[in-house]
């Protein structure tokens, strides 16, 4: 009965599966249309994959599969009602090749419809394979455990699909495409076509520079060895040349390997073996090999040499040493793949170094199941290497937003909803300054309680912001404008007026040809007119000439929506101000888009507008994306120097050296040389950024005086020329001669025989990572060197919705206003938003995406108010900051939408000031589950950060000069992102002194430990016998645990499991914001935020700074006496066997002889069961006084009678 029972029901589970996976994947074999929500999902998913240039190419390559099968992936939609003629037009582009220039889209259309044909081929296999399958589990059944009739189902269906999905599963599809794939699927058709095409796309070669290897292990029975390298890669080997006896080999020898399919590139594995060679009788052992995963190659520019330990070939195999290589990426056309490596014979010669680049012969792995004639149909090829993309508001997002189920959408939008960020009563702050959720109508649909609940317009590519309509015109050029002035020439510039907003273009002396090439940006919310005037004006002292307009009626302006292809501009006709044509045309574009438009970032915006001069106000109001320069550790080892030449020869020289770069000097300690070889061996560490403009300049110094020292010679070394290291290996030291600072006659030189010289080691550190921001609020946590980064584990996409109720910064026109933008930080990448003129509620709706390496990273979002927008553009007054928010990754919900009103909280030496709101929303999207949850493994900081640590001291003044450097660097740029800007967002202050955050770190702790005292008072109650049903079942579980100690562990850990299943309920489910009460800035006293904001060193009076002197000495006296506390207690511990009081000592001896008698003869559990009845004693039996051992531990001696 039980077998006929799992029979059936393994039949029809394995019936069940096959019908729902048929349902879900292969729509082709149902013969049935998918619904619209279905297409609108693919292509949405298409268009987010192969970005708004590929789009469209593959929405007419994708329409070849609707033609001859009925339920095509689109049919019904847009792309199959195009015109014959446009299908013909693809069909013969397709053909002759001309689609090469599409990115990346031989990677995506090659993953899209390989993917459906695994569906199509698996859907098949099942139908056919499925009788047998069945009878298969049946006969097996009744040798199986019943619950395995629902797993063996599933484990087929599951390794099936995964299977026919994969690389793997794809190729054999393509090899064996004659005998198993029906020819009616379309997508084989297609891929065949771009096979053609798509062959040339990529000239990529992975290179391999073999370096040298170190301490191998012996293998010949002579204490030496014959080491070569072999190297494999995507089924191609080379082989380096042979060194004889040689444990330390160098080869320096590169070779290149052919990539067949970038596409797969970090699927491979680079191997790289070292064997023992023996040319008399042909043997081979290894000494070693090293696996190098394809998610760490960089371009050649990137490139360093890494040391990489060997690894064991075998489980038992005995390895030891390195080997050091130089790994790359190269599309140089000119570089031909090396040659296979010849069979090892007696009398071979290995091929030398330099005729490995000379060989032009092709290394390419066929398919040997393939016959000779059809090798070159089969193989499928896709060339194209994806590269990193940094995207800004003005690109389409990478991945697709997460979809809910949900509500209809409710016609009116949620009040916003105060957040309680924690639930201790003391951490609650007022109402004003919590967190607000909202529920606002973005671009994806509304957004309530973290989920997106579609509209029925289609989602736009810019799915976290409010969609913002506005009237774009592009100002290009004009041609034969007519002559205004009396001397014949004309001075042209365009006006573009809608409403009350007016835009102007520059103007050019005597042209009457000019190109401008201008975009005007009006917001349609504030437009109040219906006409667009565009206006040509010849520029005077006096009053502008009229030279003709061009007038537009907004109801015929078209609408354009990305990624459609920008509107062509086209020449216009001026008339003058009757209405009649006049003689010159301008070329226009004018049409209606939002800020997707790839136009928005550099057009004039119309709100940002303002009555000042327009030249000035241009360069300070765009928005941008900035990338912080790539910082570098240099680490300078000063050894020695040799035979210093004196001026005066009376004394022996007191010699130091100073390091310089840039603005950062050291110096090291005063030697005085009775030799004349004065040695130091001191380290110093400096920051450098690329490209690297400094030269690192090394000067030796003789200190004559006290405020006079003498340049003996110096070194100028280009940063360029500098060793890079990743890891910890060792820098050998160079001899650099010193150069005389000042120029000596000819006799002098030539008594000169021998020149001074100085002993360096000098490299640049790629293997930490430069600290340029605080170390609580890390946004980046990589190393320098790029082939250490790990792959990202996910995008993070935020939104810049608006503010609201934003404080005046400024008086203009008698009112109270404010010119704001946002920068927002993560990462290297800085984004600033446009600024907003005159407006206390701006309106941004900007969306920027970064990529993910760590989720213990904070994202800052500071909002500014522009200085720089004077009457003469002047760049010295200071942006003033408005307030901050930080954001943590790590304690957002992966694919949640959150949208809250932040409020900006900013500390004034007058106290906490709320300067308004800002409105975020904020997705953190994880591309592997099982990649984030293994970064929680791994170290925060790179490895050289624990191999070789930096002193905090050292971590300070480089962070300081990082800072520095960054902020000299962004400050550059144009616009410029201000010093100022830069030191607020990277909180370079924070490690300054301030009482109110000493208060507040002391009350922290308090909190940490509130937890113990709690469980410490709740443990006297019980002692006390205050509830006695309590103390009665603590003393049966006491018992319990002491009887059975094997339940002690997992009691602990299975009550903690409890308490976290509890808390689950109760749950954060919002980010954490800056609490005023925990910042302890709502009881801060106006001395203490008074000292807090003075400037290092102080600039307060004498009088003040005393004051606070002694006041800082009271609190350091109460530390001092905790301290003092602490020590007294240790110093009784060790003067129990010291000795120092021998009656006391010889009382404690006595008794651990005792004790241990005691312990010997009776059970361990009954000493600790007697003890814990002990301790909790019903207080009948308790004294007030001090027990007898704490008495006797109060009275050991300690060290404070030695205290002066």
């Amino acid at each position: 009965m039980g077998g006929c029972l799992s029979i059936a029901t393994i039949n029809s589970a394995v019936c069940v599966l096959l019908v729902l996976h048929a349902s879900i994947y292969s729509p082709a074999l149902r013969n049935t249309c998918p619904t619209y929500p279905a297409v609108y999902r693919a292509r949405r998913s298409l268009r987010s994959s192969v970005g708004p240039t590929g789009y469209p190419l593959m929405l007419q390559l994708l329409q070849i599969s609707t033609e001859s099968t009925p339920g095509g992936v689109i049919r019904g939609s847009r792309a199959s009602r195009r015109s014959s003629a446009r299908k013909k037009n693809c069909s013969e582009r397709l053909a002759e090749g001309k689609m090469a220039s599409c990115g990346n889209l031989g990677t995506d259309l090659k993953g899209s419809l390989l993917i459906r044909v695994g569906y199509v081929r698996y859907s098949s296999c099942e139908s056919i394979f499925h009788p047998f399958i069945v009878a298969a589990i049946s006969k097996l059944a009744p040798f199986v455990p019943h619950h395995w009739v629902f797993v063996l189902p599933s484990v087929i269906f599951i390794t099936g699909r995964l299977f026919f999905t994969s690389s793997l599963g794809i190729k054999l599809l393509l090899n064996f495409l004659s005998l198993t794939v029906p020819m009616f699927v379309p997508e084989i058709r297609i891929l065949t076509k771009l096979q053609q095409v798509l062959i040339e796309m990529s000239n990529y070669k992975l290179g391999v520079e073999v370096i040298s290897a170190h301490d191998l292990m012996p293998k010949d029975g002579q204490g030496s060895a014959s080491p070569c390298v072999e190297l494999q890669f995507d089924g191609q080997k080379f082989r380096t040349t042979i060194k004889e006896k040689d444990l330390n080999p160098v080869w320096n020898e590169c070779f290149y390997f052919n990539i067949a399919d970038p596409a797969s590139l970090p699927e491979l594995v680079l191997e790289a073996s070292v064997y023992n060679m023996n040319r008399a009788t042909h043997p081979r052992s290894c000494l070693g090999k090293v696996q190098i995963a394809g998610t760490s190659f960089v371009p050649y520019a990137d490139a360093v040499v890494m040391h990489y330990p060997l690894e064991k070939h075998r489980i038992f195999s005995r390895v030891k040493g390195e080997l050091g290589l130089k790994v790359f990426l190269t599309d140089d056309p000119s570089i031909k793949p090396s040659s296979p490596f010849p069979a090892i014979g007696p009398h071979s010669n290995d091929l030398p170094p330099s005729q490995a680049h000379q060989v032009p012969a092709q290394v390419s792995i066929l398919n040997a199941s393939s016959p000779p004639e059809n090798r070159s149909e089969t193989r499928y090829t896709f060339h194209s290497v994806p590269k990193e993309v940094h995207q800004h508001h003005s690109s389409a997002p990478i991945s697709e937003p997460v979809r809910y189920a949900a509500d209809p959408m409710k016609p009116e939008p949620q009040p916003p909803r105060i957040v309680r960020m924690y639930s201790s009563a003391s951490s609650q702050q007022p109402v004003d300054y919590a967190l607000k959720e909202t529920s606002p109508f973005l671009g994806g649909g509304q957004i309530v309680g973290g989920r997106v609940i579609r509209a029925d317009k289609p989602a736009s590519t810019y799915d976290l912001v409010e969609q913002m309509q506005y009237l774009f015109v592009r100002v290009v050029k004009a041609k034969d404008l007519p002559a205004m002035d009396v001397t014949g020439s004309l001075d042209p510039f365009v006006e573009v007026r809608v409403g009350n907003y007016k835009g102007t273009t520059k103007h050019f002396e005597k042209k009457q040809n000019p190109e401008w090439n201008e975009v005007f940006a009006f917001s349609r919310d504030q437009l109040q007119a219906s006409v667009v005037e565009v206006v040509v004006k010849d520029k005077d002292l006096v009053k502008d000439d009229f030279v003709g307009m061009i007038r537009f009626d907004l109801n015929d302006v078209p609408t354009r929506v990305p990624p459609d292809s920008p509107l062509a501009p086209e020449w216009y006709r001026l008339e003058d101000k009757k209405g009649d044509k006049t003689k010159g045309e301008l070329m226009l574009a004018v049409w209606i888009g939002t800020q997707a438009d790839e136009s928005f970032p550099d057009a004039w915006h119309s709100d940002a507008a303002a009555p000042v001069d327009g030249s000035a106000v241009g360069s300070h109001i765009r928005s941008k994306v900035y990338h912080a320069p790539r910082l570098w550790y240099v680490r300078v080892n000063v050894v020695e120097a040799q035979d210093i030449v004196m001026s005066d020869k009376t004394r022996f020289p007191d010699v130091y050296v100073k390091v310089q770069l840039g603005n950062q000097v050291l110096r090291t300690r005063a030697v005085q040389a009775r030799t004349f070889n004065p040695l130091w061996n001191e380290d110093f560490m400096l920051v450098a950024a690329e490209p690297f403009e400094d030269h690192l300049i090394l000067s030796v110094e003789d200190r004559v005086g006290p405020n006079k020292d003498e340049v003996i010679g110096r070194v100028i070394i280009p940063m360029g020329t500098i060793e890079k290291r990743a890891d910890d290996r060792i820098i050998y030291g160079r001899w650099f001669s010193l150069e005389k600072p000042v120029a000596v006659d000819v006799d002098q030189l030539k008594k000169d025989k021998f020149s001074s010289r100085i002993h360096l080691r000098v490299c640049l550190d790629g293997g930490y990572h430069v600290l340029d921001e605080s170390t609580h609020y890390s946004s980046d946590l990589r190393p320098t060197a790029k082939q250490l980064w790990k792959p990202s584990i996910g995008l993070l996409e935020l939104g810049i919705l608006n503010a609201e109720g934003l404080h005046p910064m400024k008086t203009r026109e008698g009112k109270g206003t404010s010119d704001t933008y946002c920068v927002a930080k993560y990462g290297q990448k800085w984004v600033r938003t446009r600024t907003i003129i005159n407006s206390l509620s701006p309106k941004y709706n900007e969306q920027y995406t970064w990529e993910v390496y760590d989720p213990d990273t904070v994202l800052t979002v500071g909002v500014f108010d522009n200085c720089q927008l004077g009457e003469k553009g002047s760049s010295g007054n200071k942006d003033a900051k408005i307030g901050k928010v930080r954001i943590r990754l790590s304690t957002l919900e992966t694919g949640r939408v959150y949208t809250h009103s932040y409020p900006l909280l900013v500390l004034h030496p007058s106290g906490i000031k709320k300067m308004g709101e800002l409105h975020l929303a904020i997705r953190f999207s994880s591309t592997s589950l099982i990649n984030m949850l293994y970064t929680y493994s791994r170290p925060l900081l790179p490895k050289m950060h624990y191999i070789r640590p930096l002193t905090m001291m050292q971590q300070d003044m480089l962070r300081h000069q990082a800072v520095q450097i960054v902020a000299a660097r962004l400050g550059r740029m144009e616009p410029p992102l201000r010093k100022e800007v830069v030191e607020y967002m990277s909180d370079v202050d924070s490690h300054l002194w301030s009482m109110r955050r000493s208060k507040a770190n002391f009350f922290r702790l308090m909190s940490v430990f509130s937890g113990l005292f709690a469980v410490s008072k709740w443990f006297k109650d019980v002692c006390a016998w205050k509830n006695p049903i309590t103390t009665v079942l603590v003393h049966i579980l006491f018992l319990m645990l002491v009887c059975f100690p094997e339940l002690v562990l997992p009691t602990v850990f299975l009550y903690m499991f409890m308490i976290g299943i509890w808390n689950y309920r109760y749950r954060p489910r919002y980010p954490p914001h800056m609490n005023i009460k925990i910042s302890h800035a709502e009881a801060v006293q106006p001395d203490e935020l008074d000292e807090e904001f003075d400037t290092f060193p102080t600039s307060k009076s004498a009088e003040l700074v005393r004051m606070r002197y002694d006041r800082l000495r009271s609190v350091a006296g109460r530390i001092q006496t905790v301290v003092g506390d602490l020590a007294t207690q240790g110093e009784r511990v060790q003067a129990l066997l010291s000795w120092r009081d021998p009656r006391a000592t010889a009382i404690f001896v006595v008794f651990c002889l005792v004790a241990a008698l005691v312990l010997y003869v009776t059970p361990l559990q009954v000493l600790i069961a007697l003890a814990g009845f002990y301790v909790m004693r019903h207080p009948r039996f308790r004294h007030r006084m001090p027990s007898a051992p704490v008495n006797f531990f109060r009275r050991l001696p300690a060290r404070t009678d030695s205290m002066l």
